[in-house]
């Protein structure tokens, strides 16, 4: 069995289609690999063995390019957040913190969908006292007096 051109761009179309069932915003990458080979076929007469070869090479580039270009700095979140995006923000302490004692802090604005968020601290420091975001230590937010 031969493969033709429509036949990659019915499986590009069906994978970025698939992509709307499961949100994973990889297999769209995948979809278009297989249109991008659809065009190659039209245009020329290529091997099976290229055709896969130039799908697998075409759509890991573009995987490569989302998490590269788009999604830059997403390898260094912990835990759901990025410590640039956090440290540096000021809110009011709702819950004493002392040395070894969890306290929580609210903040004005939801950091990452939570606007109370536990903290640990080096002093301790009284509820209604406004704090500063010093360091994500692990799911914890290390405070300091502003």
């Amino acid at each position: 069995m031969e493969i033709l051109w429509w036949h990659w761009a019915v499986g590009g179309i069906a994978l970025i289609v698939a992509e709307l069932v499961v949100p994973s915003f990889v297999l769209i990458w995948f979809g278009l690999g297989a249109l991008v080979v659809a065009l190659a076929v039209a245009g020329a007469d290529i091997g099976l063995t290229a055709q896969l070869a130039l799908w697998l090479l075409v759509s890991l580039i573009l995987v490569a390019a989302w998490f590269k270009v788009f999604k830059p700095g997403m390898h260094k979140t912990r835990i759901g957040m990025a410590d640039a995006d956090v440290v540096g923000e000021v809110g009011l302490l709702v819950r004493d913190v002392a040395p070894f004692e969890k306290g929580e802090v609210r903040f004005q604005k939801p950091i990452l969908g939570a606007d109370v968020w536990e903290c640990i601290a080096d002093e301790a420091i009284g509820s209604g006292a406004r704090v500063k975001v010093l360091a994500v230590e692990g799911s914890f937010l290390k405070v300091g007096r502003v």
